[in-house]
C-alpha cells in the first residue's frame, strides 16, 4: 500500500466514525439523528448540483469542498442502512466496484480493447443483462423516476430510439414543436390549468428531445441560458443603480432598452 492510498483509508475511516457520531443516539446531533432516507435525499441531488456548477464555473479550488459534500451523502444513506441492518458502506463500495470490473472486461478481464463506441454499446448491454436480472422488463425500465425531468424526458427516449421508436432528423422534430406550440395556442383562450400544463409538457418534451437530436444535454443547455439570464439581469439592474433608479422605478421599456444594450455589450466582448 502506497502512501496515498493508506492517506486515502484514513481519511474515509475518520469520516465514517464523524458519521457514527453525529448519529449515535445519545450523544450525537439531534438534527442528524432524526434524519432518515427520504429527509436527506434532497440535499444529495442538491450536492451532486452543486458539484457539476463547481466543474460549470472551472472552480477546481472549490472542487474538492464539494465532493466531499456528496461524499458525506452516500456515507449519511450508508450509515443510516448500517443502523436499521441493510447494509453498510463497504457494501456500497463493494457494489460499485464490482460493477465496474464487470462492465469493463475489456481492462479486468480477456475481453479484447474496445474504442470508445464499442465501449459504450457493451455497456448498455451490460445494463440490460443487469435489469434483466432484476427481472425489470421493457424497453424503459431502468429510467429513474427521479431525475430532473428533462433528463429523464432525454434517457427515456434515447431508450426508445434504440429499438427505432424515434424522429429520422432535428428538422422533425423542430416540425413537431411546431405542433406542440399551435395546440398550446389553441388552449390559451380556455386557460383551463390542466390542458395548459397537458400542453406545456409535451412542448418540453419534445425540447427535450430536439436537445437529444442535436448532440446537447437540455438540463446543460438551460443552466447556461438561466446563468446568461441571470448575468444579463444583473447587467440591466446596474445601468439602471447608474441612472439612480432599480427595476421597480424604472418602465419595462427602459428595462428592455438596457437589456439590449447589455447582450451588445456581451457579444461584442
Amino acid at each position: 500500500m502506497d502512501a496515498e492510498t493508506g492517506s486515502a483509508e484514513a481519511e474515509l475511516r475518520r469520516l465514517l466514525a464523524i458519521m457514527a457520531a453525529l448519529r449515535d443516539p445519545a450523544t450525537g446531533c439531534p438534527w442528524d439523528r432524526v434524519q432518515d432516507f427520504a429527509s436527506i435525499a434532497p440535499y444529495t441531488i442538491e450536492e451532486a448540483y452543486e458539484v457539476a456548477d463547481a466543474i460549470a464555473r472551472r472552480d477546481f479550488a472549490a472542487l474538492p469542498d464539494e465532493l466531499g459534500d456528496l461524499l458525506f451523502q452516500v456515507v449519511y444513506h450508508a450509515r443510516m442502512a448500517e443502523e436499521a441492518g441493510r447494509f453498510a458502506f463497504a457494501d456500497v463500495a463493494r457494489a460499485i466496484a464490482d460493477k465496474m470490473v464487470r462492465r469493463h472486461p475489456h481492462v479486468f478481464g480477456a475481453a479484447a480493447a474496445r474504442d470508445a463506441a464499442a465501449q459504450s454499446d457493451a455497456w448498455e448491454a451490460g445494463k440490460r443483462a443487469e435489469r434483466a436480472s432484476r427481472a425489470e422488463t421493457g424497453t424503459l425500465a431502468g429510467v429513474p423516476v427521479g431525475l430532473p425531468a428533462l433528463t429523464r424526458a432525454q434517457k427515456l427516449t434515447s431508450r426508445a430510439a434504440r429499438v427505432g421508436f424515434d424522429w429520422p432528423d432535428a428538422g422533425a422534430v423542430l416540425d413537431k414543436l411546431d405542433e406542440e406550440i399551435a395546440e398550446l395556442r389553441a388552449e390559451l383562450d380556455g386557460a383551463d390549468p390542466a390542458r395548459l400544463a397537458d400542453e406545456l409538457g409535451d412542448m418540453l418534451f419534445v425540447i427535450a428531445n430536439l436537445a437529444r437530436k442535436l448532440g446537447q444535454d437540455p438540463e446543460a443547455c438551460l443552466r447556461w441560458a438561466n446563468q446568461k439570464f441571470a448575468q444579463r439581469f444583473s447587467g440591466v439592474e446596474q445601468r439602471l443603480a447608474d441612472e439612480g433608479k432599480t427595476p421597480a422605478d424604472a418602465t419595462l421599456a427602459e428595462m428592455e432598452a438596457h437589456w439590449q444594450a447589455v447582450k451588445r455589450t456581451a457579444r461584442s466582448d
